[in-house]
């Protein structure tokens, strides 16, 4: 079982492509990586990004592909609509099935895109995705919609134009879940800890790697939540460390 992640670089390995690789191969997986750009940051500060060319990437997709059967990939870091349009294009040329973190802004608190690209998202990305998982603050810039209550999530969540995850760890832990328009909400405890760098990042790669592995979506989701969970119960470095 082979997947693929399309992200960017953290030097650190809280986050990005180095934190999906390790999330691969916690969960079972071989795991690829498809840089769309560099950047300086750790778990507390960002620095600046790199970008890669699209022409770049698009080698770097073909170059794995022409070599692994791929079906499950997850994206991060996007940086700019064109790269997301690349992206998308490539999902229908290789017919992938994609799992879309809409990455906008670092944990850390750096700014991860050229400009606001919800829209690119919502426009060539999310209509290709098999799920989408925005925390809060992206899922307002995709939706439109405040979101300050479980109802107002649950609302988002609906206007969502793909099947999603809400992220809860910004709304007391309550996560919302959204698979072929039937809506579930699953609450977990929120831990008190600075080890939270890399949570989205290593909560979709879980969710490819166990598609991987021939569970269904809602069963994926689940799981990743838990393994997300333990990975933050047991974080040190100001990132997570993955136990199963």
């Amino acid at each position: 079982m082979i997947v693929m992640s399309i992200a960017g670089v953290d030097p650190s390995a809280g986050a990005g492509i180095y934190a999906d690789l390790k999330t691969f191969q916690a969960v079972g997986v071989y795991g690829t990586g498809i840089v769309t750009a560099l950047t300086a940051q750790n778990p507390y500060k960002f620095f600046s990004t790199l970008p890669i060319s699209e022409d770049y990437i698009a080698e770097e997709i073909d170059a794995v592909l022409d070599s692994y059967e791929i079906e499950f990939i997850k994206t991060g870091m996007l940086y700019s609509p064109e790269i997301i349009k690349l992206v998308s294009k490539k999902i229908s040329e290789y017919n992938l099935k994609a799992v879309v973190d809409p990455v906008m802004v670092a944990t850390s608190g750096g700014d991860l895109t050229k400009e606001d690209i919800a829209k690119a998202f919502n426009k060539y990305l999310l209509p290709k995705s098999i799920l989408t998982t925005p925390n809060i603050t992206e899922a307002e810039k995709l939706t439109g919609i405040e979101i300050k209550t479980g109802e107002d999530a649950i609302k988002a969540s609906s206007k969502l134009i793909c099947n999603n995850i809400i992220t809860g760890g910004h709304l007391d832990g309550i996560n919302t879940i959204n698979i072929n328009g039937e809506i579930t909400v699953k609450k977990q405890e929120l831990i008190k800890t600075d080890n939270l760098h890399g949570t989205g990042c290593n909560l979709s790669s879980a969710i490819a790697a166990y598609l991987a592995k021939n569970n269904d979506l809602h069963t994926s989701v689940l799981k990743s939540l838990d393994y997300v969970y333990e990975g933050i119960k047991n974080g040190n470095y100001g990132t997570l460390i993955a136990k199963l």
